[in-house]
């Protein structure tokens, strides 16, 4: 979901990404607060540490690899909506994405503001689909795979819709670009049918240790229906 350097350049063009990005983490920030006036400043604070671990986690060592205009990866971001609300999982999606590009990826930093749109957008997106998808009866460690299977559908399809848009942006509609954008496309379609498996999984893993609930590690909706 990286947008490759050179695909979008020019200040006047970074610029948008960065206003974007602003108008996304002003909102999951926003998420984030209502949720530390509920839960506490404590318990949403570590819950966001806990998502921008597992997302450099998941950028640095679960499989990825480069396709068209951007790379491959398993982001997982409605799981970590699941396991910790929007607010913290967008937290972590942004610090984990700034803290590969400062100390592992400096050429990503120009397209920082793209990159954090496209990873916030859909995850936003989710947050909202969520409330009709999943019945207020339902805990999250309860979903089912086809609820699961429409929020990471929701998420990966945004991610693409992103990666499109940025990528049509910064080089054009030529042959070229429409056939690296469909590569990519293409490619990111297998992460939809693999990630509510991995999604099933954690929340089973997470649900055999419930006595984590205790912590206030995980979002409170996890483990419990909403009220």
């Amino acid at each position: 979901m990286h947008i490759e350097p050179g695909i979008v350049v020019g200040a006047a063009k970074l610029a948008l990404g960065y206003a974007t990005a602003a108008g996304a983490i002003g909102y999951s920030a926003k998420l984030a607060y209502d949720m530390a006036k509920r839960d506490g400043l404590g318990q949403t604070a570590l819950r966001a540490l806990a998502a921008t671990a597992l997302v450099l986690f998941f950028f640095e060592v679960l499989p990825h690899y480069p396709v068209g205009v951007s790379e491959v990866h398993f982001i997982l971001g409605s799981t970590l909506f699941l396991m910790f609300g929007a607010g913290p999982a967008a937290i972590g999606l942004a610090c984990g994405l700034l803290a590969q590009g400062t100390l592992l990826a400096p050429t990503d930093l120009p397209q920082y503001g793209m990159n954090v749109t496209t990873l916030l957008v859909p995850l936003l997106a989710v947050n909202a689909l969520a409330a009709k998808v999943i019945p207020a009866g339902t805990a999250y460690d309860d979903v089912s795979y086809a609820q699961a299977l429409k929020l990471s559908t929701a998420y990966q399809g945004g991610v693409i819709a992103w990666v499109a848009f940025w990528a049509f942006y910064g080089a054009g509609f030529g042959a070229e670009n429409l056939a690296s954008v469909s590569a990519f496309a293409g490619a990111y379609l297998s992460v939809i049918v693999v990630e509510p498996v991995l999604d099933l999984g954690i929340l089973a893993a997470a649900k055999a240790l419930k006595s984590l609930e205790s912590t206030g590690l995980f979002h409170s909706r996890l483990y419990r229906a909403a009220a």
